[in-house]
């Protein structure tokens, strides 16, 4: 069987969740796994999903840590050339022989003009064909979704936040 794009989308809490508990799901049933962050800082916030991943074998790894959402004083230039390079690396990860390979948040580099609709889209015809390979984050493009096997959208009711509730540990992060 060939692998599957997913995609989790929307604005509403919930689509990293579900690609956490994907990973975990696909680790007990034996599948080699590798989650890609973008834009969450480790060092800022420790992951609760990263410390468990490392206990059960899927590998972790962070890229374009920042977002100048968060941190106004970054360069959009300097982003995006983080994000090409991270596109780089991933078509690297391609050929460890992955069977699931998630992109928690790369939505976000696409909505945010940081990677273009092409870059992403390259991406997903380049993947190994046996591959598993999930993509999370607001805004997935019309043509992204086209491409995918199985696309939900995670739509908000209400949140914490908008009480003005910071991120909550354990929920959250």
């Amino acid at each position: 069987m060939n692998g599957l794009i997913q995609i989790y989308t929307g604005d509403g809490k919930g689509k990293t969740t579900q690609a956490v508990g994907q990973a975990v799901r696909a680790a007990g049933c034996g599948f080699k796994i590798c989650f890609i962050h973008f834009f969450k800082d480790p060092r800022r916030f420790a992951y609760g999903e990263d410390k468990v991943f490392k206990k059960i074998g899927i590998k972790v790894l962070h890229f374009v840590i920042q977002h100048p959402h968060f941190y106004p004083h970054l360069s959009k230039e300097r982003i995006r050339k983080d994000c090409l390079k991270a596109l780089e690396d991933i078509k690297k990860i391609f050929k460890k022989n992955f069977d699931m390979l998630i992109l928690d948040e790369i939505n976000i580099a696409l909505r945010d003009g940081f990677l273009k609709e092409k870059e992403v889209l390259s991406l997903l015809e380049d993947k190994p064909k046996k591959l598993h390979l999930i993509l999370t984050g607001r805004g997935a493009s019309r043509d992204l979704l086209k491409k995918a096997d199985l696309v939900s959208e995670i739509r908000k009711i209400k949140h914490p936040f908008d009480k003005g509730i910071k991120a909550v540990k354990g929920i959250e992060y």
